[in-house]
């Protein structure tokens, strides 16, 4: 496949970037109690666990090689599929992320991700991950294109989105476009591209994780409420056989 852009627009063209960080990437996401709504419902089962987990990944975060644990709980999980002519195709074959919840571990580069997870300490946390959820997914993953780096040094809406394509190469390319569409249309200034390393099983090409200082809400209205949103975004990934599953996040 080569990259095709649909409906295109001089104020969206590739994406600022810098270079990417150095560093290895554990991305553990949990369904324990996804909701069939858009807005999480509350959930004591999930609250209990996030508070253990919290215990565990502060001790996976002691680690030698291991930079930062970092513990979030989805807020928004916007429905995915019916808006997805890809999706719609390979909904035998893909799983629809639906994480509630998600431990990002980063680690001081790819290379001692495998080490961190014989760790004792990593191994407690994904027992105890698996033991309370209906689905664990979890991606080695190194940074491929960043535009800047992600703060979690203080509260603030965080986005997971899940890209899922035909053509891993292709949906490389096509995020910077449609990156440079949410720098322009959300002031986006920050997001960091993780990709599976070489030989790890993902449904996902890559995970995008990214910052703002907005409420769920008006964030996703600012989106949705736009044309260029549905003429742009979504047309650009039908055309290119990939979809996207974002999912927002605070900090637990």
């Amino acid at each position: 496949m080569e990259l095709q852009i649909v409906n295109p627009d001089p104020k969206y063209e590739r994406a600022r970037l810098v270079e990417p960080t150095t560093l290895g990437y554990l991305y553990v996401a949990a369904s324990i109690r996804p909701s069939p709504f858009p807005t999480l419902l509350p959930s004591r089962r999930r609250s209990e666990l996030i508070v253990r987990v919290k215990e565990r990944a502060r001790q996976v975060e002691s680690l030698d090689g291991v930079v930062r644990a970092t513990v979030f709980r989805a807020v928004i999980m916007p429905p995915a599929r019916p808006f997805s002519v890809f999706l719609s195709e390979h909904k035998a074959s893909l799983h629809v992320a639906n994480f509630d919840l998600v431990v990002l571990i980063e680690t001081r580069s790819p290379a001692v991700i495998r080490a961190v997870q014989l760790a004792p300490e990593y191994v407690g946390l994904m027992e105890l991950i698996r033991k309370k959820s209906k689905l664990v997914r979890i991606i080695a993953a190194k940074n491929e294109k960043r535009v800047g780096e992600v703060d979690t040094s203080r509260p603030g809406l965080f986005l997971f989105n899940h890209f899922a394509a035909e053509d891993r190469r292709v949906m490389l390319q096509l995020w910077d476009y449609l990156t440079d569409w949410y720098e322009v249309e959300t002031g986006l200034d920050n997001s960091v591209a993780m990709v599976p390393l070489p030989g790890e099983p993902s449904d996902y090409a890559l995970v995008n994780w990214a910052r703002w200082d907005k409420s769920p809400l008006r964030h996703l209205w600012s989106q949705l409420s736009k044309r260029s949103f549905w003429n742009y975004v979504a047309a650009n990934l039908d055309a290119n056989h990939a979809a996207s599953m974002p999912i927002y996040y605070h900090l637990a």
